[in-house]
């Protein structure tokens, strides 16, 4: 009852209130001499309001947020210059620096944007991104190459999962326009992974965050993906076909009422997925039926002027089906290889089907009449997941001859056991999330007569979440080693394993922040600064957590470098969803505590010309962090499962340093190169942990996290040919040293204590640009003038066909010799795709 109240209160006092617009300024200068430009006539296009740039060249006009609109540059003798903006955020002071050219020269304009708006967050458009070769198909398998600090997680190629500074994939937010979205939790390995929610035909632009963000986003502790989709202006399509599947998107704006601002915006996007012909290049044979569907809509409708309804809505199906036939591993070293066969029988069903379904309302009137805005959202998320598999698994396990020249090299010449393992999964989860947020914001500023701005911009939310969750398992396994069972009991048939539970959780947290994001701009430097608190309580266990948070940056305008500098940090919780809660033996743990991070970062962003290879601006983001982790909930990998402990037990630290260089290496082609060094550590409370040294073992206080990656080097690179811009190449390469692992049976007192050998994958995609709309004229017959662009990629995954590692099975004989056997991931593969943009 007090929950329906609230919600009508907040009802009520949003459709009372309105928005703000945002603000865009700058500084206009001569191309030739540098010189600043007065009396440069600023305005929104379709508009009368107009500004005019002062002696210094310096300009300030306020814009419309949450609304496309192009703002032009005009001053007589120069280059007429137009910059396009899309969903401005609110509140956002945003600037651009514009160098005019004379109408009679051979100069191009050149614009360039402010760093000090993106207090630690990384912006980006992902028009660039669009014909990348994806393997996944998701639009996550991107971030290693543009966000600071991120890696593949242990599914590699095949997964959307990422790990961000140390935390593991639970530990990342992720926003579709405000409203928080959700993956399943049963998948368990990387093969069952379909799409993930981001169509990457709806976006518009995102913003990442490593570590330090602010107040505004939830309670987790490694990252914020937040990602803004389109809201169209005109009608548009597109269609991709490749060996993988099918992608098509339509997106338009219709009139829907009398008055000229009632307007429905429509975007909606179909992927189906069938990654069978990926699946078959890895070592495990046999018959894989994988169908991965997902449709999402976004519409927006301008009831009024100023009142606008949005509804986000999505279905995601995916379904896993595997008869597995046989599968070969060769591991070891050069001179004792040892080989793992086994025959298969049974089979694999896996179903994960979730829906989600948002509404939200805004009030957006003009600035001038109240600088106020309040939205208010809602949503459900429903979550079916069904994990089935019954099968048996014969094995052979064996030393190979490695001398190539004797004649029986490659055969075997030692039997080191054979056996049986059969696996039995009867998983269920339903998950039900509803969500009710309310978000609002003011500002106020002046402008000196001196001419230095500043600015408030207070922000405020408040957030009532509903969680509930229905659990079933039955799962068990029993080994078998030279026709005994594993346990050995004498005569009895022992399972090595055995996991039956049922649980019911239902539970409510509540959540708010204040924040003040303060600007400032002088002739000596510009400053913006956002400081606030996040609380939350937490209902299961009466806990209420306490967030500071805070961000400064600064950029200096009397340097004679193009620095802007930051640091950052904050205390981040993160209560239990639902696996952290369960023990291993099923029991769920309702005393667990929130777990805590203390985040410390500091950095830089530098805009420098590099002339060897390119006459625009390049750019160098750094940033050192440290995290102090505690109340942590243990946990080990399961391939890409994450199994918790369900305990506090746990502690330990984060640290490194992330380097992003980004740019035009070849003019007209954005390229990214991310590298990241790291070491991430953990103790287990009341553990004396011990690790090898040479051939005994010693004491050590810390131990690797399962996310432990000390090197990772991302690279996305793009190049055309030089006499046809038609014709591009785009080149990942992904490296980094190999995740931790240990023993699956007893990995705490020696624990993490081996290494996956290290990840390295190249992809290589050459797209041809095959029609264009601009041909149409000098071609009115061709069979694609319907379209406005075509293109046709050639695409070869795994170019150097290296066998990267996913996990390891871990076999024992009746000796209790323990053998840990690699599962690899997708070998070389070529691709054809056919993408049509109407």
């Amino acid at each position: 009852m007090q929950f329906k109240a609230i919600t009508f209160l907040i009802i009520l006092f949003s459709l009372t209130s309105s928005a703000q617009d945002s603000k865009v300024f700058g500084v206009l200068r001569e191309a030739l001499s540098n010189d600043p430009l007065e009396l440069v006539t600023i305005y929104i296009e379709g508009t009368t309001d107009a500004v005019y740039s002062d002696a210094n060249g310096y300009y300030s006009i306020n814009v419309p947020s949450k609304k496309e609109f192009n703002l032009i540059f005009s001053r007589l003798g120069f280059k007429k210059t137009t910059y396009h903006f899309e969903d401005l955020q609110k509140g956002d002071n945003h600037q651009i620096n514009i160098f005019l050219a004379p109408e009679d020269s051979k100069y191009e304009v050149i614009i360039t944007e402010s760093r000090v708006a993106d207090v630690g967050m990384i912006r980006e458009n992902i028009d660039e991104l669009k014909l990348l070769p994806i393997t996944s198909g998701n639009f996550e398998s991107v971030l290693p190459s543009i966000a600071l600090g991120t890696s593949s997680g242990t599914g590699g190629e095949l997964s959307s999962q990422y790990n961000v500074r140390g935390g593991n994939y639970d530990e990342n937010m992720v926003y579709i326009n405000d409203f928080e979205v959700y993956r399943p939790q049963l998948i368990q390995n990387s093969e069952q992974e379909g799409l993930s929610f981001p169509n990457p035909d709806l976006i518009k632009n995102l913003s990442f965050s490593s570590g330090g963000f602010e107040p505004k986003y939830g309670d987790k502790m490694s990252s914020v993906l937040d990602i803004q989709y389109k809201r169209p202006t005109d009608w548009k399509s597109s269609v991709s076909l490749s060996m993988l599947g099918i992608n098509a998107h339509t997106e338009a704006s219709v009139k829907a009422g009398k008055n000229k601002w009632n307007k429905l915006n429509i975007l909606a996007g179909l992927r189906y997925k069938d990654n069978r012909y990926l699946l078959s290049s890895q070592n495990k044979k046999g018959e894989y039926q994988p169908t991965f569907i997902d449709f999402q809509t976004y519409l927006t409708y301008n009831i009024t002027k100023d009142i606008q309804i949005a509804y986000l809505g999505n279905y995601n199906s995916n379904v896993f089906r595997l008869i597995p036939l046989s599968s070969q591993e060769v591991t070891g070293t050069i001179n004792t290889a040892i080989r793992f066969t086994t025959y298969f029988e049974g089979n694999e069903i896996d179903k994960f089907n979730n829906g989600l379904n948002g509404i939200a309302l805004n009030y957006v009137p003009d600035r001038k009449k109240n600088p106020l805005y309040l939205k208010l959202m809602g949503s459900s998320y429903i979550g079916y997941e069904k994990q089935n598999f019954d099968i048996i698994g014969q094995y052979r396990l064996s030393q190979i001859e490695t001398d190539f020249g004797k004649d029986n090299s490659g055969k075997e010449i030692q039997l080191l056991g054979v056996g049986t393992q059969h696996k039995y999964t009867r998983d269920l989860l339903y998950s039900q999330i509803f969500n009710i947020k309310h978000l609002g914001g003011i500002e106020f500023g002046k402008t000196s007569p001196e001419g230095i701005e500043s600015s408030h911009f207070l922000q405020w939310g408040i957030e009532m979440q509903s969680l509930s969750f229905i659990d079933k398992i039955n799962e068990w396994e029993r080994l078998d080693s030279m026709d005994y069972s594993l346990p050995y009991t004498d005569s009895v048939v022992s399972l090595s394993f055995v996991l039956k539970s049922k649980n019911e959780l239902t539970k409510e947290n509540y959540s708010a922040f204040l924040s003040d994001t303060y600007y400032r701009k002088t002739e000596k430097f510009e400053l913006k600064s956002t400081g606030g608190v996040r609380m939350t309580y937490v209902s299961y266990n009466n806990e209420f957590l306490f967030s500071p948070r805070v961000q400064v940056s600064v950029k200096p305008l009397k340097w004679k470098k193009d620095i802007a500098l930051k640091i950052a940090g904050g205390i981040y919780y993160q209560p239990a969803f639902y696996k952290e809660h369960r023990q291993p033996d099923g029991v769920l743990n309702m005393d667990l505590k929130s777990q805590r991070s203390y985040h410390i970062l500091g950095g830089l962003s530098y805009d420098f010309y590099w002339r060897k290879i390119s006459d625009k601006k390049m750019r160098l983001i750094t940033e050192l962090y440290y995290k102090k982790l505690e109340n942590m909930v243990s946990y080990d990998y399961d391939n890409v499962r994450i199994v918790y402990s369900g305990l506090n037990n746990s502690s330990g630290y984060i640290a490194g340093i992330d380097l992003r260089i980004n740019g035009e290496f070849v003019p007209d082609a954005e390229s990214w190169i991310n590298i990241s060094v790291m070491q991430a550590r953990e103790k287990l409370n009341g553990i004396q942990h011990k690790k090898w040294a040479d051939t005994i073992l010693v004491n050590t206080e810390y131990v690797p996290l399962p996310t432990d990656r000390l090197v990772n080097v991302a690279f996305f690179f793009q190049d055309y040919l030089k006499n046809n811009k038609n014709f591009k190449v785009h080149f990942i390469l992904n490296v980094g040293t190999g995740l931790p692992f240990g023993f699956k049976d007893d990995n705490t007192e020696i624990r993490n204590n081996f290494r996956f050998s290290p990840y390295r994958r190249v992809d290589v995609g050459f797209s041809y640009l095959i029609w264009d709309k601009e041909r149409k004229s000098s071609n009115p017959l061709h069979p694609l003038r319907f379209c406005n662009n075509a293109w046709v990629s050639f695409e070869i995954f795994n170019i150097l066909g290296i066998n990267n590692q996913s996990s390891v099975n871990w076999v024992r004989t009746i000796t209790g010799g323990h053998y840990a056997i690699k599962n690899t991931l997708t070998s070389r593969r070529l691709n054809l795709r056919f993408k049509i943009d109407f």
